[in-house]
């Protein structure tokens, strides 16, 4: 082999191994209670021996600790170093392009950010309309029965999926069939990155939601609420606007699809 195909080679599997790190920080995000070195390897996809290999060099780095003796990993205190003096102001970044989304609908737009079991309202721009939706900043919404909340479940895993279900809405999670219908909606936004609430949380009020990561690992949801009546027959319209804004957002790259 000569040194140049093994210069390139050696490239390749750092990248790999920087990717694969990366992915196993992501795991941790949101589990205080720590993850297993067998459930990494479930929720990342690799054999059980390398991600033991890269934990034990993130943990020389203090990117990882031991969550207890029986508690497996969680992040630890240097992610959070890393985190503070990276942090950007996200509702700045991205106040401008809800407040151009809402110009375009005429309706409200709100950013909600995934803490763990609920989303939080972070920001809203009210709509024109005589007749609009308004919530709160700082109000707290459930993820199963929202557009917002159901555009980030689809960033989750199946079993977090579930999980949820069975705390919010026990009657999907015990029904097989209304599961499969469910799991298929879940598919679908997966699929089209825009999730749908048509008069699920509040009747009389529908909506569309998309979500994104931010650098942090950060999940964060845009939602377009709208009285039913004019949901109908604005649909279309608040699809393509919120699917603009989102490759906008996106394109910026320091917030991520997924």
């Amino acid at each position: 082999m000569t040194d140049a195909v093994k210069s390139n080679d050696d490239s390749r599997s750092g990248i790999q191994v920087i990717a694969r790190a990366a992915a196993i920080l992501r795991s941790l995000k949101n589990e205080s209670d720590g993850l297993s070195l067998g459930q990494i390897a479930d929720r990342v996809n690799l054999p059980r021996s390398t991600v033991q290999r890269i934990v034990g060099a993130l943990q020389t780095e203090r990117l990882v600790i031991a969550a207890s003796p029986d508690r497996g990993i969680r992040l630890g205190p240097e992610i959070g170093a890393l985190a503070d003096s990276a942090r950007i102001d996200v509702l700045e970044m991205l106040r401008p392009y809800l407040v151009e989304l809402a110009r375009r609908t005429k309706e409200t737009v709100d950013l909600a950010v995934f803490r763990t079991k609920r989303l939080v309202f972070v920001d809203q721009i009210p709509g024109t309309h005589r007749l609009r939706t308004v919530s709160f900043v700082g109000e707290n919404f459930p993820l199963c029965d929202t557009a917002n909340g159901k555009a980030c479940l689809a960033k989750l895993s199946d079993t977090q999926i579930l999980a949820r279900l069975q705390e919010e809405q026990p009657s999907i999670a015990e029904n097989a069939a209304a599961l499969r219908t469910y799991k298929a909606e879940i598919e679908m936004i997966r699929s089209t990155g825009i999730a749908f609430d048509r008069d699920q949380h509040t009747d009389g009020i529908s909506a569309v939601g998309a979500a994104f990561y931010d650098l942090q690992g950060d999940l964060y949801a845009i939602s377009v609420p709208t009285p039913s009546a004019r949901f109908h027959s604005h649909e279309k319209l608040l699809i393509n606007e919120l699917s603009r804004t989102l490759a906008l957002i996106v394109a910026l790259e320091i917030f991520r699809a997924n």
